[in-house]
C-alpha cells in the first residue's frame, strides 16, 4: 500500500506539470508532432510493462484486440490530445489543467449511458459540482479564457472520458497498462499516416484553403533546439512515459478508485506549478473553481479504507448519530 501511495505521489507529480511542459513549448512544434513523438515514445516506455502483465494473464493479442486498441488511439491519441494540445496553445495551462481533472466525472455519465451503470446519488452531486466549478472558472460574464481555448478544453475532457469508459472492457481483459501501451501505438503510428497524407499536395492545398492549416504540411524532425530539446524528453520519458507507468502501477498496488486521486489532486498543484514556473495568475473566481472541482470530485469517490478505519476508530459515526 505504501508502494502504491508513493505511485500516485509521483503520478500526480508528473501530470500536474503536462500543461507548463506542453505550454512552454507551444507555437515551436506542431500540435499532431508534438503528440506523434510523446506517444510513439511514452508507448515504447510502457512496452515491458505490457509485455509483463500479458505474460502474467497468459494471454496474447489477436487481431481483434489490435483493431480496437486502433479506435481507442484515434480516440485519445488523435482526437482527444490534438484537442487538449490546441486548448494548452490557446489558454492558460493552469485552466487546462483543471478543466481536464474533471474527466473522472464525465467517465460516470458516460459509462451511466453506455454501460448502463447506476449513477449514486454522490455521482449527480459530484456532476453539478463540476459544472458549477468550470462556470466560476471561466466566469463567461466577465472572461479573459479564449472561446477556442475553453472549447477546446471541454472536447479533450469529453472525448478522453469516452476513451475512458469504452477501454473499461478491454482492460478487464487484457489490464490497463496493455490497454494504454496498445493505444498510445496505434494512436502513434495513426498520426504519422496523418503527417505522411499532409504532405500530399492536393490535401495540402485543401486543408490550407479551408482553415486548417496546422493539418497541412505536418513537419516530423523540425523544430528542435538545444533549449527545447530537454522540455521534449521530460514530456516524452516523464510526463507521458513515466507518468503513465507510475499511475498504472498505482493502480495495480492499490485499487482504479485509489489511484484516481493523481486526477482529483491535479486541480490544486497545476496552478501552483503554473503559478510559479510560468508566471500565470490564480485569480479569485479560480480558487473557487478549482475549490468546487475538487470538492466535487471528491464527492465522487467512495470512502477510501484509511479514511473509513479512522472513521470507525473515532466511532464519529456513532457521536452523530446521538447528538443530530
Amino acid at each position: 500500500m505504501k508502494a502504491g501511495f508513493f505511485y500516485i505521489i509521483l503520478a500526480t507529480l508528473l501530470f500536474s506539470t503536462m500543461e507548463i511542459a506542453l505550454k512552454s513549448v507551444g507555437g515551436q512544434f506542431n500540435s499532431v508532432q508534438i503528440n506523434l513523438t510523446r506517444f510513439l515514445i511514452g508507448g515504447i516506455v510502457l512496452i515491458p510493462l505490457a509485455i509483463r502483465a500479458l505474460r502474467q494473464r497468459a494471454m496474447f493479442l489477436n487481431f481483434r484486440a489490435i483493431l480496437s486498441f486502433a479506435f481507442l488511439g484515434f480516440l485519445c491519441c488523435v482526437v482527444s490530445m490534438t484537442c487538449f494540445q490546441l486548448a494548452v496553445e490557446n489558454a492558460n495551462a493552469s485552466v487546462v489543467a483543471v478543466l481536464f481533472s474533471c474527466n473522472p466525472v464525465f467517465v460516470f455519465l458516460f459509462a451511466f449511458l453506455i454501460m448502463s451503470i447506476v449513477l449514486l446519488r454522490r455521482h449527480i452531486l459530484a456532476l453539478l459540482m463540476e459544472c458549477l466549478g468550470i462556470l466560476l472558472l471561466i466566469n463567461p460574464l466577465h472572461t479573459s479564457i479564449s472561446c477556442a481555448g475553453i472549447i477546446f478544453s471541454l472536447l479533450a475532457t469529453v472525448t478522453f472520458a469516452l476513451y475512458a469508459v469504452l477501454g473499461a472492457r478491454q482492460c478487464e481483459l487484457y489490464s490497463g497498462i496493455v490497454v494504454t501501451c496498445g493505444s498510445f501505438l496505434c494512436g502513434a503510428a495513426e498520426m504519422l499516416l496523418l503527417v505522411v497524407f499532409s504532405h500530399f499536395e492536393p490535401i495540402a492545398t485543401f486543408l490550407s484553403n479551408n482553415g486548417l492549416s496546422i493539418f497541412a504540411d505536418i513537419p516530423l524532425f523540425q523544430g528542435y533546439t538545444a533549449q527545447n530539446f530537454p522540455v521534449m524528453l521530460y514530456i516524452c520519458f516523464g510526463v507521458t512515459g513515466a507518468g503513465f507507468a507510475c499511475y498504472f502501477m498505482a493502480m495495480q498496488a492499490t485499487s482504479p478508485v485509489t489511484a484516481s486521486l493523481v486526477f482529483f489532486l491535479k486541480p490544486a498543484l497545476a496552478p501552483i506549478f503554473a503559478f510559479f514556473l510560468l508566471g500565470e495568475p490564480i485569480p479569485f473566481n479560480m480558487v473557487l473553481g478549482i475549490f468546487l472541482i475538487l470538492a466535487g470530485s471528491l464527492v465522487s469517490l467512495p470512502p477510501l479504507p484509511v479514511f473509513s478505519r479512522v472513521w470507525r476508530r473515532l466511532h464519529l459515526r456513532r457521536f452523530f448519530s446521538a447528538h443530530l
